[in-house]
């Protein structure tokens, strides 16, 4: 049946539209506009479901990410990716953790949409320039072109990522702690000297509209906010995007999401999420998938 072979490989179809995408409910929409044209097709005359069910995703994902590109540049304040809850064990695969850590998710959005889908494709998930040509409709050589002006623009960008872990998230209960109790000097013990925090309000919640950096800034700022809008939450522990990180919680519902960038046991990143068009899905729990070592493949 069709809708036993898009649920089956699901996982994998929502992983890929999130990172061309950076936005859940966006690759719901295009999972969504994926099944419907898959229910239209015979199943018996797709020798290799899975290939072609990718295929279709990423042609979908391409065209709404050129159609959003204008939107995204009009924005207000500081734009950050629709986080997404994860399961611990998604650390367990580093490059599929690294892949949709907020900083590499601020890299990609620095490219333009085919080098997105291209850089995603091959170097995420492992397709060749010939699969992905066939794909989004470019030759290998295009692709292959392509591919190389997208590696390096985001390795020239890219930050060290240090998965999730029990360290990791030792870290940031300290700093939690710490700030709680307005203990500027415990804090900035755990910020590295080129510490950032980027926080997205999308104009409909208070939020800096700027990057905050370097260690006494951020411990001001962080101070500030636990003084006003965090003073009166619960804060609840969650891995978000494959990174340690709060869920701040208010009798309206969640108020702030913060996702923490941890490096050699300091804090080196902090994304501060609280546009409430970006929370409404925020308590989903999302498998991704990168569909084992050829996912192109039958």
């Amino acid at each position: 049946m069709a809708e036993d072979a898009f649920t089956e490989h699901r996982s994998l179809l929502f992983t890929i539209a999130y990172e061309m995408l950076g936005s859940a409910a966006d690759a719901e929409d295009v999972l969504q506009e994926s099944y419907l044209r898959w229910s239209a097709v015979d199943p018996a005359t797709v020798e290799h479901p899975r290939a072609y069910l990718v295929r279709t995703v990423t042609r979908q994902a391409l065209n709404h990410l050129r159609a959003v590109k204008a939107r995204r540049e009009d924005y207000v304040g500081m734009w950050l990716p629709e986080p997404i809850r994860t399961t611990p064990g998604v650390s367990e695969d580093a490059l599929l953790a690294e892949s949709v850590s907020m900083a590499m998710m601020l890299v990609l959005e620095t490219l333009n949409p085919t080098e997105r889908a291209v850089f995603v494709l091959h170097e995420v998930f492992g397709y060749t320039h010939a699969e992905i040509a066939a794909s989004i409709g470019k030759t290998e050589v295009a692709v292959r072109q392509i591919a190389h002006r997208a590696r390096r623009h985001v390795h020239a960008r890219r930050r060290r990522f240090e998965p999730v872990s029990d360290a990791t998230g030792e870290v940031v209960q300290r700093f939690l702690a710490a700030a709680a109790t307005g203990e500027i000097q415990s804090l900035m013990d755990l910020l590295a000297p080129d510490v950032v925090v980027i926080s997205d309000g999308g104009g409909k919640a208070a939020a800096a509209r700027r990057p905050v950096t370097g260690r006494t800034e951020v411990a001001r700022f962080v101070l500030g906010v636990y003084r006003t809008s965090a003073a009166t939450a619960r804060v609840e522990p969650a891995t978000y995007n494959g990174m340690a990180a709060a869920r701040f919680v208010t009798d309206e519902g969640l108020d702030w999401l913060v996702a923490f960038e941890v490096r050699d046991g300091r804090i080196t990143g902090l994304y501060g999420v609280r546009n409430p068009d970006k929370l409404h899905r925020a308590d989903a729990v999302r498998t991704l998938d990168r569909g084992g070592p050829q996912p192109w493949k039958p």
